[in-house]
């Protein structure tokens, strides 16, 4: 399929470039969250967060996982895959720092809702349904962090 084949099926140039530009922002959050779990995964101490370390680092794998479906729809859609990284925030106490990596999943929790709805009324199936794992997922995360945070 051409880009133009893709775009007319889509709906407009323009709607398709805003999903294109919308998903590469998602993109930037996914290496946001890997250079934010990397470092949690480093410096998160005390018998206290055992368990979630190790949970942090399956998210990690996740979170490798949803950057390289996000690209692949960005290629699939005539875009070019971005290599932005959005500045982690790198956060003080062990507390802090899951407070900082739920407040970023949260976050990506909605673009994800967002996305899902924006391809699907783009009549973008395909696209919809490589997202909804990722929501999926993200939805876990969010669980598993409050959890860690006693809500």
């Amino acid at each position: 399929m051409t880009e133009n084949s893709i775009s007319t099926a889509a709906g407009s140039d323009t709607d398709s470039r805003r999903l294109v530009d919308d998903l590469n922002g998602d993109l930037a959050l996914e290496f946001k969250s890997i250079v934010q779990y990397v470092q949690h995964v480093a410096t998160i101490t005390g018998p206290e967060y055992t368990s979630t370390v190790d949970e942090l680092k399956v998210h990690l794998v996740q979170e490798l996982h949803h950057a390289t479906v996000l690209a692949e729809q960005v290629g699939f859609l005539g875009g070019v895959p971005t290599t932005e990284v959005a500045a982690a925030d790198l956060s003080g106490t062990s507390r802090e720092a899951l407070q900082t990596d739920l407040d970023l999943e949260t976050e990506q929790l909605q673009r994800y809702r967002d996305r899902v709805q924006q391809a699907t009324d783009m009549g973008l199936p395909d696209v919809a349904e490589a997202l909804r794992p990722l929501l999926t997922e993200t939805q876990e995360h969010v669980r598993d962090l409050q959890a860690a945070l006693g809500r």
